[in-house]
């Protein structure tokens, strides 16, 4: 029997057949990008630190499975709190965050690096609850330890005040009733080398899926790409409808993804007095304006939150000028992003962004961060121009578009700059690459500032791009 670890149990909730090729064809999963190894490399930092809550606790080493497996259940005997303690039932083994001894029961504590308590954490603990009693330990109480959302950084972190832990005793002990249910269903697939993929149930997530292993037969302008579709679009698949085009005339579509359907066949819709009256309204000379940022799930500069957004970048065109700020220390670069800001960017005219309510938001945090600079930065909000607003609202829309408003989506529609031509060609992995680059010493710092500014500098050259184009496409001077 292979062995059903926790993490793959969790994976077998959400998608069976990745778990099946966990264990059966491993080397064909694609490798985990740079940002879902620094989420991971996060979680591991707040597992860490919550066991300094327990300070008479005893960490149990992983590296070795026997090693583990027997010093978890000697250790038991000293009822003390225990981290990474593992054990095997049957074909299941778990290792826990936390075990506290609570006089001849345990409490167990999972520790996660979220803000708040998922369904998978239910699910994750009552698989360990499986495991753990399986061995003959008696559970008292189930709790998530997560990061305090509401938690802001004023001198030291305050680990008590940082986490927040809940009861979810209840919660785990109604799935425990079809855990073992669960548990079958999963050991038959992952031990069956004979499994057909299609014979293992599909997904409901194809934009999600990581392994093109179920999906990768839709064509282009296929439902999945409807805009907001989430059940329309299985609703459709179900009735063996792939195409956009092929949708009845008699199904009831929202009117952006009717305007979808109206352009599967390779037909642009726009509309002219909405685009004009944007362009009308820019006011000159207009800035182009974008921030990149970076976030740690443990807060590490003062006054901020798990997962606060830090400024540590911008582009800014105006006019044929082109000004930029790469911060290039490794303490709190949010003042001196705010006086460079100052200092470069035009005190009149129109500042377009794209996907206003990311650049509004970090220039509110700033000016609470920094009230000597509350008025300035008020004037730039009052001057703030969505220029996505276009693509959400679908004033224009073109099937290459695939039902996304990204510019990322939008550029290749109206220039041939592409993003994939650049060695760093999104925000996840800017934010990464500059975090690890000038905090952790990582990497060759003097290429990764080449590639952020490149980076950087063409969103606000997309802006530009499909600004121009817009004002041809409706004849606007």
């Amino acid at each position: 029997m292979k062995l059903l670890t926790k993490s793959k149990y969790l994976i077998g909730m959400k998608c069976p057949k990745h778990m099946w090729m966990l264990i059966n064809k491993k080397k064909e999963i694609p490798e985990f990008n740079i940002f879902t190894k620094f989420i991971f490399n996060q979680g591991n930092e707040v597992g860490k630190l919550a066991q300094k809550i327990y300070p008479d606790g005893k960490n149990i080493p992983i590296e070795d499975f026997i090693f583990n497996l027997k010093a978890s259940s000697e250790y038991l005997e000293y009822k003390i709190p225990l981290f990474e303690a593992g054990f095997k039932y049957h074909n299941c083994f778990s290792r826990a965050d936390i075990l506290v001894p609570v006089g001849n029961k345990w409490n167990i504590i999972e520790v996660k690096s979220g803000t708040n308590v998922k369904n998978e954490n239910l699910h994750d603990v009552s698989f360990q609850k499986f495991c753990y009693e399986g061995n003959g330990i008696k559970i008292n109480k189930c709790f998530l330890m997560h990061l305090n959302s509401n938690y802001i950084l004023d001198g030291n972190v305050n680990i008590k005040k940082l986490f927040v832990k809940k009861d979810i005793t209840d919660k785990v002990n109604e799935l425990m009733k079809d855990v073992v249910e669960r548990i079958e269903y999963f050991s038959n697939i992952i031990n069956n080398k004979k499994y057909i993929l299609d014979e293992i149930p599909k997904c409901k997530c194809p934009k999600n899926c990581k392994l093109n292993l179920c999906w990768n037969f839709l064509p282009n302008n296929n439902v999945f790409e409807l805009y907001n579709g989430k059940e329309k679009s299985i609703e459709l698949f179900k009735k063996n409808i792939f195409n956009i085009k092929d949708i009845p005339n008699d199904e009831k579509l929202t009117p952006r993804q009717f305007i979808q359907k109206k352009c599967s066949n390779g037909k642009v819709h726009y509309e002219m007095e909405k685009i004009k009256e944007f362009l009308y309204n820019l006011k000159k000379p207009i800035n182009y304006l974008d921030f990149e940022t970076f976030s740690t799930a443990i807060p590490i500069f003062q006054k901020t939150k798990p997962y606060s957004n830090i400024c540590f970048q911008y582009s800014l065109h105006i006019e044929n000028k082109h000004f930029e700020y790469l911060y290039n220390g490794n303490k709190d670069p949010r003042k001196e992003f705010i006086l460079s800001l100052k200092k470069n960017i035009g005190k009149e005219g129109s500042i377009v962004v794209y996907n206003k309510n990311f650049e509004i938001s970090r220039l509110k945090e700033l000016g609470y961060l920094f009230p000597e600079y509350k008025k300035f930065i008020k004037d730039i909000i009052n001057r703030v121009v969505d220029l996505s607003t276009i693509f959400t609202n679908f004033h224009y829309y073109n099937s290459k578009q695939k039902g996304s408003a990204s510019i990322k989506n939008i550029l290749p529609i109206f220039s041939d700059k592409k993003y994939s031509d650049l060695n760093i060609n999104d925000g996840s992995t800017a934010s990464v690459m500059f975090f690890y680059s000038h905090y952790k010493n990582i990497g060759n710092k003097e290429k990764i500032r080449k590639d952020l500014l490149e980076y950087c500098k063409l969103d606000t050259q997309a802006e530009i791009d499909i600004i121009k184009k817009l004002r041809k496409l409706v004849n606007f001077n």
